[in-house]
């Protein structure tokens, strides 16, 4: 059968996502939607638009709350999915799982927000929505719509965190919180940094015995964000000759965590070395998986360097 005009192919991103001629965009990975529920382990979550102007939403956890609990605050986490900026959803089934767990584990509240995606919204669309869902989360400090945030939420222990894509704008956010007030007197605690996604014009480390792989992460940025100056761009490679010092970043805590396997680990390392020398006053940490490649938790959490970074989130949270 002749493919008809609608059919017609503009940009092929295969195995990620294909753009059709007429606008459509078909994504290829990570597009199983689950309904929010209740876990065994207690953890209840639900769905809610947080910005209904923007058209963004959110899913929220609340762990098991015993009769002792009434009046105890728990931490915040805000959450940044990965998927390239293009791909996979707040309410996709592996982030529902892993969410659900870790909320389980570390007993916080956590907001888990579903940005816009590129390319229907291209950069910084979805850099702007993550922040914008840290102020709604922080409003709540003053009372807000959301009783789950406002009555047994710590607005002094908020911290924001993210895997690849979602690691980078974790950072990003961060960036601003230096820059700007998220208001009502709240400040950023912290940011975990989970295999974020950084790149760069020149290779580095592993990237030059994968060009191939490159080359795709490097055409779906261009893409994804088509008014970049290009892939220095502070945005993906904040280590790029004349981006903002490091030490601007607006939290008190970050811990960075990278996989031995995966491409983006050099990048890692040299973030965190950056950070470390940059003047910034905060405190640094990071944990790398010896043996694991890229987002390893999501796909085989119950694995042991998957243990070992979920009590690492123990511990930095709380």
């Amino acid at each position: 059968m002749d493919s008809t005009a609608t059919d017609e192919i503009a940009h092929d991103f295969r195995p990620y996502f294909i753009v059709f001629k007429d606008g459509r965009v078909q994504r290829l990975l990570l597009t199983d939607l689950v309904s929010p529920s209740l876990n065994p382990d207690g953890v209840s979550s639900k769905d809610l638009q947080i910005l209904p102007e923007l058209g963004v939403s959110a899913r929220l956890y609340l762990p098991k709350l015993d009769a002792g609990d009434a009046g105890r605050k728990l931490p915040i986490l805000v959450y940044y999915h990965g998927g390239g900026f293009c791909m996979a959803s707040a309410f996709c089934g592996l982030y529902h799982c892993y969410l659900t767990s870790l909320v389980a584990e570390v007993n916080v509240i956590a907001v888990s927000v579903d940005y816009r995606r590129a390319p229907e919204h291209p950069l910084p669309t979805g850099y702007d929505d993550s922040w914008a869902a840290l102020q709604w989360v922080a409003a709540h400090t003053a009372g807000g719509p959301e009783a789950w945030l406002s009555e047994h939420g710590d607005f002094d222990r908020i911290t924001i965190a993210g895997d690849s894509a979602g690691g980078n704008i974790a950072h990003n956010v961060a960036m601003r919180a230096g820059r700007e007030e998220l208001g009502h007197g709240v400040k950023l605690r912290g940011a975990i940094l989970v295999h974020p996604l950084f790149n760069g014009a020149e290779a580095i480390g592993d990237e030059g015995k994968y060009p191939e792989r490159k080359a795709v992460g490097d055409r779906i940025w261009m893409f994804s964000s088509p008014t970049t100056v290009g892939l220095d761009d502070p945005l993906i490679n904040p280590m790029a000759e004349g981006a903002p010092s490091l030490s601007g970043l607006g939290c008190a805590r970050l811990m960075v965590c990278l996989a031995g396997k995966d491409m983006l680990r050099d990048r890692g390392r040299v973030y965190y070395e950056r950070l470390r020398l940059s003047g910034w006053k905060g405190t640094v940490e990071i944990l790398e998986s010896d043996g694991e490649d890229h987002v390893f938790h999501l796909f085989n959490p119950t694995c042991e360097n998957a243990g070992i970074m979920m009590q690492r989130f123990v511990s930095f949270l709380n």
